[in-house]
């Protein structure tokens, strides 16, 4: 009886590493803290119905005013308040700040990528070129520039880049909406850390700004866990509660 018993508790102790190993995946990293990038045409706020979820759950929450002046000018944004945390981060980017979050989390204290309706470029790659494979989103007819910065008219914001919205939420985000520099559609990166670091992507099924099918192209690319919602392009913040369901399993909290 004594050589079995010290047979099973050898294959035991042998067996232990590879179940500890698989608890520790990067699936499961608990973060502590959320940091959140906004896109073109929007502003910090935007995250605003999301934020007050998130914090419920116990996560201290940074959402960064990017500048949307370069690309250079809003990593170095992100890479400030990525700085200013504590430890385990999940970067959170809606629209064009997917690629600065594909380029600022690489960073040590990133645990997790999660896009929402967001670009998410490789590294180098012409993301323009890119997105011309598939059908354009009638948002982009309603560009004006001004100086070098953009915005979109007061129609194609609330009919197109809205839709699913209030009216009247709408219509305030159509008020605060930042300048964004034409520039900066066309910047590269120089990383891709959705290569490296656990993804999480959220596709609009009714996205008039960035096509559907595309954003399922780079979620499927990048191997992320992916949900569809019947959303428009600003799915932050007419499914607040999906949005931020998605955020706190990048966090380590599953979806309930």
């Amino acid at each position: 009886m004594t050589f079995w018993r010290n047979l099973f508790v050898a294959a035991s102790l042998l067996a232990a590493p590879f179940s500890v190993a698989h608890a520790e995946t990067p699936q499961t990293v608990k973060a502590t803290n959320v940091v959140l990038v906004h896109g073109a045409w929007a502003d910090g706020s935007s995250w605003s119905e999301v934020i007050p979820i998130l914090q419920a759950a116990g996560l201290h929450v940074t959402s960064v005013q990017n500048p949307l002046s370069s690309l250079a000018d809003s990593v170095q944004a992100t890479k400030r308040a990525l700085a200013q945390q504590d430890g385990p981060t999940v970067l959170v980017a809606h629209s064009w700040g997917g690629t600065v979050i594909s380029q600022v989390g690489t960073d040590p204290k990133v645990t997790g990528l999660v896009y929402v309706a967001a670009r998410a470029p490789d590294a180098n790659e012409d993301f323009v070129a890119l997105s011309k494979q598939f059908p354009a989103g009638p948002a982009r007819a309603g560009i004006v520039e001004h100086d070098g910065y953009t915005k979109l008219s007061e129609e194609a914001f609330l009919k197109y880049f809205a839709n699913g919205v209030k009216a009247e939420q709408a219509k305030a985000l159509y008020a605060v909406q930042w300048p964004t520099a034409a520039s900066i559609f066309a910047g590269r990166t120089t990383e891709a850390a959705w290569h490296s670091k656990p993804s999480w992507y959220a596709v609009s099924k009714n996205d008039y700004t960035i096509n559907p099918d595309f954003e399922r192209f780079l979620a499927k690319r990048m191997n992320a866990t992916t949900v569809e919602l019947d959303a428009g392009h600003l799915s932050l913040v007419s499914h607040p509660k999906e949005v931020a369901k998605l955020i706190l399993e990048a966090a380590g909290q599953p979806r309930s």
